[in-house]
């Protein structure tokens, strides 16, 4: 059976009470289930500094704050695969898991995530949380890697919606094990990916005496 690492990271603040938690850790079971090695990452747990926009990840790879952001994202270049949750909070994911995915603008430049596999989950109380789980798996798709679906409830009207939804997500987690160990592949998205890679790889070029670091990552790499 082939190697595989997948992290779950929950954008939710609330804990052990969280019921994004729950979904989290339901896709990342049914991944275990199917062989998978398995880790869970509470962001709200981490110190996270917001992003400035100063732009020397461009230059040098590097972010000059001093937290927890460095350890996190070393987590995620390791795993396979990558299970994003976060609750509905207006509209958008948690102010949480935000300050995550606004650190990793020279990992889009770079795309780092490329042949990695993801998938996302969310709640809400009201609406919305089919939306909160599209943008994670948008921004993972921007980020490089390939997605392969998503578990979105809203549990006001119905808090019993919990228990379907977890084991939704926990089929999600087995087709996520599944789509990394076959190297399953996507053609629309590859489409995606192809003119990402296309933006990313010109952007950078275009700024190369400035982008230093970026510009070596595309460097060594074959064109699409």
């Amino acid at each position: 059976m082939i190697s595989m690492r997948i992290l779950g990271i929950n954008g939710s603040p609330r804990g052990a009470a969280s019921r994004t938690r729950r979904l989290v850790e339901a896709v990342l079971q049914g991944a275990a289930a199917a062989g998978a090695e398995t880790e869970y990452l509470d962001i709200a747990d981490r110190k996270i500094r917001p992003c400035t926009g100063c732009t020397l990840c461009y230059r040098t790879g590097e972010c000059p704050k001093v937290d927890d952001f460095a350890a996190v994202y070393e987590k995620m270049l390791a795993a396979d695969a990558i299970v994003l949750g976060s609750p509905n909070y207006i509209d958008n994911v948690s102010a949480q898991l935000k300050l995550l995915l606004d650190r990793m603008a020279d990992a889009i430049h770079c795309q780092q995530f490329a042949g990695k596999y993801g998938c996302a989950v969310s709640t809400a109380g009201g609406s919305g949380a089919d939306e909160v789980a599209a943008y994670l798996n948008q921004t993972l798709r921007v980020l490089g890697a390939t997605t392969i679906g998503a578990v979105g409830v809203v549990l006001g009207p119905d808090p019993d919606a919990l228990f379907p939804a977890e084991e939704r997500a926990y089929r999600l987690g087995t087709n996520l094990a599944a789509a990394v160990s076959e190297g399953r592949r996507y053609p629309e998205q590859e489409a995606f990916h192809k003119g990402m890679e296309e933006r990313m790889r010109f952007l950078v070029e275009a700024n190369k005496d400035e982008w230093k670091h970026e510009y070596d990552c595309w460097a060594g790499r074959p064109e699409a």
